[in-house]
């Protein structure tokens, strides 16, 4: 066993771990959930790699060729991704930014390749601000959160102080100390803990994108227009007519003939609670 005083960064090695804890009860959650209806559960690559070990990381592309791994996908018996799938843990809502749009910027480049995905879920532990929420929600990502109040909890119960100040290395590295005390079942009883607030709501979200048994129907068009200036507009329709009659407009460069942009400086919509 490692002393806490041969890690650079006793917290972030506690973080890791946990996030570990985190992404392995969720991973066994769903994959017992997914396969109970015929579908496959991926969390690794495919295949081996040169020194024929199992392929660690999943890798995904989009239509570019660049690559993403992703923490999981679940997919139907034909191998098509159906749900993109995400777990990450963050102590430091500075992180947030780079964290979230990531996450959003990855999904939706995967989507517009893979047109079999329905959804992607992002299971978030720890400390997320408002705005990064509402940005993944404006990606249409399906967030369940994890509150880092919980996990503190979690851990106080083995007399692990997690919430410590950024720079606190002692008591960061107290707690590195005591965590690597553990049994491995007792930190397997962790993760399973700090997801036991999402398990229901999270199964039935699963279940509800997987089931074929509901008609699909349009739910909406998106549409994107380029004038030879460079400008984009965008423009969204509650159904098929009302776009037909859009693109039947006797000019569609009336469209960019008024500049309707909002200010430089103009503040964004509130966000609520």
């Amino acid at each position: 066993m490692n002393d806490p005083e041969e890690v650079q960064n006793p917290g972030s090695a506690l973080g890791e771990a946990i996030g570990s804890e985190l992404e392995k009860a969720l991973n066994n959650f769903l994959k017992e959930i997914v396969e109970q209806e015929g579908y496959h559960f991926i969390s690794k690559g495919v295949g081996t790699t040169k020194q024929g070990k199992q392929r660690k990381i999943l890798v995904m592309y989009d239509r570019f060729g660049t690559e993403y791994k992703i923490d999981a996908v679940i997919a139907n018996q034909a191998m098509q991704p159906i749900i993109l799938f995400e777990s990450k843990y963050l102590r430091y809502t500075k992180h947030n930014r780079d964290k979230g749009s990531w996450i959003c910027n990855a999904h939706s480049a995967l989507r517009r390749r893979y047109s079999s995905i329905r959804s992607s879920i992002a299971v978030l532990a720890g400390n997320w601000t408002r705005t990064s929420l509402a940005m993944m929600s404006s990606y249409d990502i399906n967030v369940f959160m994890i509150s880092f109040s919980l996990i503190c909890e979690l851990l106080n119960k083995h007399h692990i102080e997690f919430n410590w100040r950024e720079k606190d290395r002692n008591v960061a590295s107290q707690a590195w100390f005591k965590y690597q005390q553990l049994s491995l079942e007792e930190k397997t009883i962790i993760g399973e803990e700090m997801i036991a607030p999402i398990r229901n709501n999270l199964s039935e979200s699963v279940l509800h994108i997987l089931d074929n048994s509901i008609t699909r129907e349009v739910d909406k068009i998106s549409m994107e227009i380029h004038s030879n200036l460079g400008e984009v507009k965008r423009y969204e329709f509650p159904n098929i007519n009302e776009a037909i009659s859009f693109l039947n407009m006797d000019d569609l460069t009336d469209a960019f003939l008024t500049t309707d942009s909002i200010t430089l400086f103009e503040p964004p919509p509130n966000l609520s609670s």
